[in-house]
């Protein structure tokens, strides 16, 4: 079996946001609690300790998220989990908590 690399779920593409730039779009209903994916993976050598994924990548701020970035206890890599279902079309977003911004 020959495994294809996707580095988006099924369920998600990149379109223009109302929000910022680019942002991930559900491609179809996604149920709550589902976990998507891989955001941001751990590694030391990394400028914030963390490589972004496509996944990580695209996803927006907002205030009122539909989704939130959980820790893997044992790889301490991130992903992101639904916090509601989300509909064909809805634009997926977090509450930005990974990097600091020093003004």
């Amino acid at each position: 079996m020959i495994r294809i690399y996707r580095p988006l779920p099924d369920c998600l593409t990149i379109n223009k946001s109302n929000i910022e730039g680019l942002g991930l779009f559900a491609t179809k209903r996604i149920e709550a609690d589902k976990n998507l994916g891989i955001t941001h993976i751990r590694d030391k050598k990394a400028e914030n300790g963390y490589w972004r994924t496509p996944l990580g990548g695209f996803i927006n701020h907002s205030d009122h998220a539909n989704c939130h970035k959980e820790e893997n206890r044992f790889t301490k890599n991130l992903f992101i989990r639904t916090n509601r279902v989300i509909e064909e079309g809805e634009e997926l977003t977090v509450v930005y908590t990974l990097y600091s911004i020093n003004i």
